[in-house]
């Protein structure tokens, strides 16, 4: 078998993987409204999918005869190209009663699941048969699949997603996985036609058979690593900085790891990884504890991952440098598959259902600097000491990080959806989420009806209820928050709040008084708020608010050309849509400009300042209208700012969006 087209296949498998990752996730995202979780749920399926194919991996080259493995691989791979193109057709939108993960599982199992299992099957089914076959160990091939998924991760949203719709990166990656499967049959055929005098090599590079403590050993070291790269990317995500892009990043420190580990021995070096992995966690830890909202985010980053980066680098070149003969390669490669697909559980799963605030990261660390401490005891006195103190510090630094979270909340809730907290100070109430705040009140008798932050006197969304007002006004809102916008309802409107998540639904209405106090008559829609409207009627609303971009995703099917025409559907001809785009991260305003450029309706952006008196948060509104009359009213006259274009950019639709152009 010829290395470079071994060496080939396995690239390309792990190329087409990492590349179907990214784009199956972006099409499924606005179905569940674009929450960060939906990309740690499709994590826990290709983790628990990657080791189901090295499974299939280890049985195949274990208990399949030499000459009919290739016909059965070849046989699967061929059913698989009856599922192509892989993207999940739109019967599978769900109808809001279901169970966001349970569901995700089930739609990813049923669309993408065959092919993912052959991608992930095969770097451990080629390297066994070039062993086989070769008399040569190749372990090396482990990095090539890493640095390859690496390419995958980070081309998809700087070069595949800005360039091409979903449909047509579908169509893509459709050519490409027949063009890998033609290479898999090859390199099957080759290494059944090559088996005849490879039995001795197997005896040449066997070793030692692994007993149980070294495959659990195998499993620990991949199960610490995926869960640090999971909680750096919730804690990325949730209360550092809400950029969708941030997700990959964690993940692709944690493929480089493996890349820097398996290339070649010379790389990892025990004693300065242990340090720096040591170093790490107690870093990490007191970094934690420091955070504020007002740190630096791009040292905050930079800090979190070169801390992951240390600590994967350890756990990855501990598992290097206990690789066992090619005999026992296919259960090396199950014991690291099945400890990836553990720790994503464990991060996924478990502690979002153990744990009451978003901490996850410091109970982490702080299990990964026992599991460190356990690891190295009695080798040395003096790393015993230290690791002890670096566990110490994790302990009482996650402990601190809780008693921290849990102080000023009078109420924590978690959900699918994130972390919620109710906080009371100085003399306000607060609902936050992560480090993004969904609305206060002041708790102060004579001012708690006034409407706060981004709905205050002055913001775009006030002057477009305002320039629309009458007797019976209808507004609808997407994004419920604490429920502000209620304050501006009289008696005879109709106010109607479209909230994704049902926490969000409860603590608006028994801890904040905005719903009830309003004289307006408020309806509830539970579920995502473009799916309820198309599920709808016309409503008729005079105003239409759309706010859902301040989180820690951004839902782009709500900001889409075909998400805008059905908006237009449910407004009254002289009616308002208005767009929330305050975002930290994202330039969001010319996305909605050019969007209702397309489909010929009139825009102004409506910037203010903060005001701490009006508890007025700074923001930017975009208010959209077919009647251009309507921003020619008093309430918008002189206050219209200008458009930042980006350069190049196409409009947005259901098929194409892309953040990376957008990025502050």
């Amino acid at each position: 078998m010829s290395p470079l087209l071994a060496g080939a296949t396995i690239f390309l498998s792990s190329f087409f993987l990492f590349q179907l990752q990214p784009m199956v996730a972006k099409a499924i995202l606005p179905w569940f409204g674009g929450s960060a979780a939906v990309w740690g749920t499709c994590l826990v399926f290709f983790q628990s999918a990657l080791f189901l194919g090295y499974l299939y991996a280890h049985w195949l080259t274990t208990r399949v005869a030499a000459k009919r493995q290739p016909w059965i691989h070849g046989g699967l791979l061929a059913v698989s190209a009856l599922l192509l193109p892989v993207l999940p057709a739109e019967t599978w939108k769900p109808t809001g009663g279901e169970n966001p993960s349970g569901y995700i599982l089930l739609l990813l199992v049923a669309t993408v699941g065959l092919p993912y299992f052959l991608l992930a099957s095969t770097s451990p089914l080629v390297q066994s048969w070039y062993a086989r076959s070769r008399g040569q160990l190749p372990y090396r091939y482990f990095a090539l699949s890493n640095l390859a998924s690496f390419g995958a991760l980070l081309g998809y949203p700087m070069l595949l997603e800005p360039n091409f719709g979903l449909q047509q990166q579908s169509w893509i990656w459709s050519a490409g996985y027949g063009l890998f499967a033609v290479a898999c049959g090859t390199v099957g055929w080759l290494a059944s036609r090559g088996r005849a005098g490879a039995a001795a090599a197997d005896v040449v590079v066997a070793g030692t058979a692994p007993g149980l403590g070294t495959k659990v050993l195998w499993m620990l070291l991949a199960g610490f690593a995926s869960i640090l790269s999971l909680t750096v990317t919730n804690h990325l995500s949730q209360n550092v900085a809400p950029i969708p892009l941030l997700w990959v990043l964690p993940l692709g420190v944690y493929l480089l790891s493996f890349v820097v580990t398996f290339e070649s021995d010379r790389w990892y070096s025990r004693g300065a990884g242990l340090t720096l992995h040591a170093g790490s966690l107690a870093g990490l830890s007191y970094l934690l504890l420091m955070q504020t909202p007002e740190s630096n985010v791009r040292q905050v980053i930079g800090l979190l991952l070169a801390g992951l980066f240390f600590s994967c680098v350890f756990c990855h070149g501990e598992l290097a440098r206990r690789k066992p003969g090619s005999a026992y390669l296919t259960q090396f490669y199950l014991m690291i598959a099945l400890g990836g697909a553990l720790g994503a559980v464990v991060a996924g799963v478990a502690f979002p259902l153990m744990l009451a605030g978003s901490y996850d990261l410091a109970v982490a660390l702080a299990a990964c600097a026992l599991f460190t401490l356990l690891l190295e005891y009695k080798k040395w006195w003096a790393t015993d000491v230290a690791l002890t103190v670096v566990a110490v510090a994790a302990f009482v630094g996650a402990g601190s990080q809780m008693r921290n979270y849990k102080a000023p909340a009078r109420v924590i809730m978690r959900s699918f959806y994130g972390g919620l907290r109710v906080v009371d100070q100085q003399g306000r109430r607060t609902m936050v989420h992560g480090v993004v705040s969904h609305g206060m009140q002041f708790l102060e008798e004579g001012k708690q009806r006034m409407a706060t932050t981004y709905y205050a006197a002055g913001t775009g969304v006030q002057r477009a209820i305002e320039a629309t007002r009458h007797v019976g006004q209808r507004v609808g809102v997407i994004g419920l928050g604490t429920g502000t916008l209620a304050a501006y309802g009289h008696a005879g409107d109709t106010y109607r709040f479209y909230e994704l998540n049902p926490q969000v639904i409860e603590l608006a209405a028994r801890e904040f008084t905005f719903l009830r106090d309003s004289g307006a008559k408020v309806d509830m829609i539970a579920g995502d708020g473009r799916l309820s409207l198309e599920r709808e009627g016309p409503q008729n609303f005079d105003v239409l608010v759309v706010d859902a971009f301040s989180g820690d995703s951004v839902p782009v099917h709500l900001l889409s050309r075909e998400a805008m025409q059905a908006y237009l559907g449910h407004v009254a001809a002289n009616g308002v849509i208005a767009f929330h785009v305050s975002n930290s991260a994202l330039a969001l305003a010319g996305v909605v400009r050019q969007v209702a450029e397309s489909l010929g309706v009139a825009s102004m952006l409506v910037a203010v300042e903060g005001d701490e008196e009006l508890g007025r948060s700074p923001s930017e509104w975009v208010v959209v209208t077919r009647d251009p009359g309507v921003l020619g009213r008093a309430e918008f006259e002189g206050v219209g700012s200008p458009f930042t274009q980006v350069a190049g950019m196409r409009t947005w639709t259901d098929a194409y969006s892309t953040l990376f152009p957008i990025l502050k």
